[in-house]
């Protein structure tokens, strides 16, 4: 393992989570299976953090997914920052989350999204489904 790398399990993880990379997203970046629909999300945020649209693909719902994630090399976003307003486990197969992510593109004002994200349960893989963006 690198220097770089294991700076970066090290770091505080992008999701706001209050652990470090390497004890909460990483796992799932890696392959893991979280175990609640949270975890799910929490880990999409963080690989938008760090642009793994291989991994947004993999974790999202076929019948909604794009077909790609392309991450611009001249994109500006900077992602500032996650906080979880509330998970409910619907069914053992359904589950929400409701959030608000903090982003800033350029130079421009930040700008915040509030979403209640729809996720399914299928063969013991949580997917995200769709989100419900609400006013912030």
């Amino acid at each position: 393992m690198s220097a770089k790398s294991t700076d970066r399990t090290a770091a505080p993880c992008p999701c706001d989570s209050g652990r470090s990379y390497g004890e909460c997203c990483s796992p799932l970046h890696g392959g893991a299976v979280a175990e609640t629909a949270e975890a799910l999300m929490r880990s999409r945020y963080s690989a938008y953090v760090v642009r793994m649209g291989e991994y947004l693909l993999a974790t999202w719902h076929p019948r909604t997914r794009p077909e790609a994630m392309n991450f611009d090399r001249t994109d500006t976003t900077r992602w500032m920052g996650l906080e979880v307003l509330g998970h409910t486990e619907v069914s053992p197969t359904s589950a929400t989350v409701e959030f608000i992510a903090r982003w800033r593109e350029g130079g421009h004002r930040a700008q915040s999204l509030h979403e209640i994200s729809t996720f399914e349960r299928i063969d013991g893989r949580w997917l995200y489904v769709r989100g419900k963006i609400l006013p912030t």
